[in-house]
């Protein structure tokens, strides 16, 4: 049909393809393999230093009031490093869009600083100061092997991803989270095969090491019905309003401080004065140190606790984060949406411990903005047997969130209501109603 002339030409046109694309993989695989070990390295000796600071604190609890003493600490660290307009997650997500650099300083800066706040009590998580050494390292790296600046965006992504398995054992929705959290609507898929080896080899290694995946068991799940189906959806309907209230919260609290208190260091102090008056004077005070674990296993054992919990537990982050010291919102808002959830389904009369699983993934999904990263963290914590009413609550606090998120960077690309390019910020504080777009 074709001339012998036309089908050796097509063959080494297939084969010229298959050539560029196998070196190509090969790149990647090299500079995944390097991103993974040393990322991931690193980010295996800041979740063992963390799990041995969260347990000194759990034997001594004198250590709170110390907290004071670690907020002026963390305030002169970064201030003498030069990095006193610190913007966290932010910086990292602005290193992605634009040409803007993430200093190599980050990393040691957020590593120290979150094993300082963990250690004094102050209410923060993890997985924030995960994503800054990650995208920091990840940065440098690229600089180090001289990569153009796309290439080394796809190797921030890299260092995110390998962090953020190494740190919470989640490989698949560490891949995906670096990519999906940076412009909703748009994913980096040049970036897909780097970070999916990276996250799978900072996993890895991090389990060899012996920091383990948290796994929690679902302690009842009702079969798919109407009735069920029904309750999911309206707490999904709650758990956006919830995550629309966490962010804020968290941006509202640092504004007034920020406002009311200008000195960083008097800052400091006084954000560490109210969380420990906090921490003797509510109910189970002390229970909403740290970044909320013991709270989320609590709700999905369907243990009894205190109804309002989840507001709680964002006003004690909100002060410690405003106040100046490190870590990161993602585990509190699991917490958040656990501790709702299980309230909730106590309300409803509908499977508690399902219910503070639903709601974990779905506040996270309302202030992340980040759907598929979402069910992947609902799969690889919980498993596939409450799949159908993961999805439904993810969905509906996906679509009801609105344009709220914790980053201020994060661009909304795709409007989450038509099928429209709309290139907005997302929403920190409440602003007056528009129409949608």
């Amino acid at each position: 049909m074709f001339s012998p002339k036309l089908r050796e030409f097509a063959r080494k046109c297939y084969l010229t393809n298959i050539g560029q694309n196998l070196l190509v993989l090969l790149k990647w695989t090299g500079f995944s393999l390097l991103s993974g070990l040393l990322i991931g390295g690193v980010s295996t000796l800041f979740a063992t230093l963390l799990g041995k600071a969260i347990q000194l604190r759990a034997a001594y609890s004198w250590l709170l009031f110390l907290l004071p003493v670690a907020g002026l600490a963390i305030t002169a660290l970064y201030h003498f490093c030069g990095q006193s307009n610190d913007r966290g997650t932010n910086f990292v997500i602005a290193s992605i869009h634009a040409n803007e650099e993430t200093p190599a300083r980050v990393a040691p800066l957020i590593f120290i600083s979150t094993i300082l706040t963990q250690l004094c009590g102050g209410s923060a998580g993890r997985e924030g100061a995960a994503l800054q050494i990650g995208g920091s390292l990840g940065n440098l790296l690229g600089k180090i092997v001289h990569l153009d600046d796309e290439d080394r965006h796809v190797l921030i992504m890299c260092g995110m991803s390998a962090a953020f398995a190494a740190l919470f054992g989640t490989p698949m929705a560490a891949a995906v989270f670096s990519m999906e959290m940076v412009s909703v609507g748009v994913m980096y898929y040049s970036a897909l095969v780097p970070c999916v080896m990276s996250a799978l080899i900072g996993a890895h290694l991090a389990s060899t090491f012996g920091v383990h995946a948290e796994k929690f068991t679902i302690v009842s799940i009702p079969s798919f019905s109407i009735d069920g189906a029904a309750k999911t959806v309206l707490l999904g309907i709650l758990c956006a309003a919830v995550s629309i209230l966490l962010c804020i919260i968290l941006h509202k609290v640092g504004g007034l401080l920020k406002t009311y208190i200008k000195n960083v260091y008097l800052r400091a102090i006084v954000s560490a004065l109210i969380v420990i008056v906090f921490a003797f004077l509510l109910p189970d005070g002390k229970s909403y140190l740290g970044s909320g674990s013991n709270l989320i296993e609590q709700s999905i054992q369907e243990e009894t606790i205190f109804p309002a919990a989840f507001l709680i537990k964002m006003l004690f982050t909100a002060v410690t984060l405003g106040g100046g010291f490190k870590g990161g919102e993602i585990v509190p808002s699991f917490c958040v949406g656990a501790s709702f959830g299980c309230f909730f389904g106590s309300l409803a009369g509908f499977a508690p411990s399902l219910c503070a699983a639903m709601g974990m993934v779905a506040v996270f999904c309302g202030v992340t903005n980040c759907p598929i990263t979402s069910i992947l963290i609902a799969f690889e914590l919980f498993g596939f047997d409450s799949a159908h009413y993961m999805i439904l609550a993810i969905a509906v606090s996906y679509a009801m969130s609105g344009y709220y998120g914790l980053y201020a960077d994060q661009t909304i690309v795709y409007s989450k209501y038509r099928t429209k390019f709309i290139n907005r910020k997302t929403c920190l504080l409440y602003t007056s109603p528009s129409p949608r777009d």
